[in-house]
């Protein structure tokens, strides 16, 4: 009766210890997968920040300023003479 009753005990932590692994298994899986989700979301992030920064690049160029300027602000270069420089 009590060789029954302990080998009972440890066919139950044996059931018990196995489903806890299979259930550690299926968790960290569903981790994994939620990673790989977030890492190709950073991906796609980077990509779109790269395509940012050189649009910013180009937008930010001298001459592009300036050709805004002239036709769509209508602004234009003052003449030599008229400009005054001022020392700090």
């Amino acid at each position: 009766m009590l060789r029954f009753l302990g080998m009972s005990i440890l066919i139950s932590a044996l059931l018990v210890s196995a489903l806890m692994v299979i259930y550690k298994k299926y968790n960290s899986r569903l981790i994994f997968i939620e990673i790989q989700k977030h890492e190709k979301l950073l991906d796609q992030y980077e990509v779109a920040w790269g395509q940012l920064q050189l649009e910013l690049t180009t937008l930010a160029e001298q001459n592009r300023v300036e050709q805004v300027a002239r036709e769509q602000l209508k602004l234009v270069l003052p003449q030599r003479e008229k400009i005054i420089y001022i020392k700090p």
